[in-house]
């Protein structure tokens, strides 16, 4: 692993016991992250999003769930570690901003001590001084007056606010990675913008790498360096932010970006749905699990494709077997 990779992950599968009978929600997926690099990681609902970035740190571990492969990170494979060893990497070396921040907060907590609890889990520091922490990472995150706010209860905030404090509790000690699971859902577009400007500017001071998972495709274009496109738990297409949304090579890639209006491109009389509806039980294809919804399948998906570098540019992979002189949205 070079010095700029921060994390490695290999052959990554999770799965979930339904019945006795086992959903593989993530399907051996691979993928770096580099240092000070936002990886954006998108698709519809139930495409493995969210139980990929779980998996990274073990957030979904449990009787009926079964993570397999490696997440190498400084040196250890995380997929293997025990719990105890997992604890002190949560929040101090590996972060996560949740999407239902009024639901991650502690509700009869005020947000000051919430925050000062994440640092003493960490560090030995008294409370006074893990409060002034508290209310310097509040100021850090663009709340006005942080002293009078690291007094409130969470449903004393609105929407965006409650998720900046969330971002100030995954920063408490300045994490070499944060794990964003779909921050700006729910948030009117002004906040979005906030938040997305927040994050970019972590990024920038901190030099922190950041996986942001997302379904929107506008918020990619704003934050992304690289994309990963999933369906179905499977990596099916990934390349640099200009590549994917600009040059996309695989046909759920085109689905995705047809079903968007153009903000600067002429106006469509009616968006490109999909057809079809994602993989949702434990039955899926051995070959391309997009096939089924693709008006571009043939015998060869049958055999599950190859995630390799194609029709693409420089380090751009796709898993579909369509030749280069079919490709293109239609």
């Amino acid at each position: 692993m070079s010095a700029e990779t921060v994390l490695d992950v290999r052959g990554l599968s999770v799965s979930f016991d339904v019945g006795g009978r086992p959903l593989k929600a993530v399907d051996g997926v691979d993928f770096t992250l580099r240092r000070g690099e936002v990886l954006a990681v998108v698709g519809e609902s139930g495409s493995g999003k969210s139980a990929m970035a779980m998996s990274l740190i073990g957030l979904n571990r449990g009787p009926a769930t079964t993570i397999a492969g490696e997440v190498h990170f400084d040196g250890r494979n995380l997929v293997a570690a025990q719990e105890s060893a997992l604890r002190r990497i949560r929040g101090e070396e590996i972060a996560m901003v949740f999407q239902d921040a009024l639901a991650a907060l502690n509700p009869l907590q005020r947000v000051g001590g919430q925050i000062g609890e994440m640092i003493r889990q960490h560090h030995q520091v008294s409370r006074s001084d893990a409060w002034a922490r508290s209310e310097a990472l509040l100021a850090d995150v663009g709340i006005s007056r942080p002293g009078e706010a690291s007094h409130r209860y969470p449903h004393e905030f609105s929407g965006g606010m409650r998720q900046r404090v969330m971002t100030a509790i995954a920063l408490a000690n300045d994490p070499k990675v944060l794990i964003a699971d779909e921050p700006t859902t729910a948030l009117d577009v002004t906040i979005q913008a906030q938040v997305l400007a927040l994050l970019q500017r972590l990024k920038d001071e901190h030099s922190a790498a950041i996986v942001f998972i997302t379904h929107d495709l506008g918020v990619v274009a704003e934050i992304a360096d690289r994309v990963i496109v999933m369906y179905a738990g499977r990596i099916v297409e990934q390349g640099t932010r200009d590549q994917v949304l600009y040059h996309p090579q695989h046909p759920y890639t085109w689905g995705l970006l047809g079903s968007m209006p153009l903000v600067d491109g002429p106006r469509a009389e009616r968006l490109q749905a999909i057809p079809g509806t994602p993989l949702t039980g434990v039955d899926r294809p051995e070959g391309c699990a997009f096939a089924p919804r693709c008006r571009h399948a043939h015998a060869a998906c049958a055999i599950r494709p190859e995630l390799l570098r194609r029709g693409g540019g420089p380090g751009q992979l796709d898993a579909c077997v369509l030749p280069e002189s079919a490709r293109g949205p239609s």
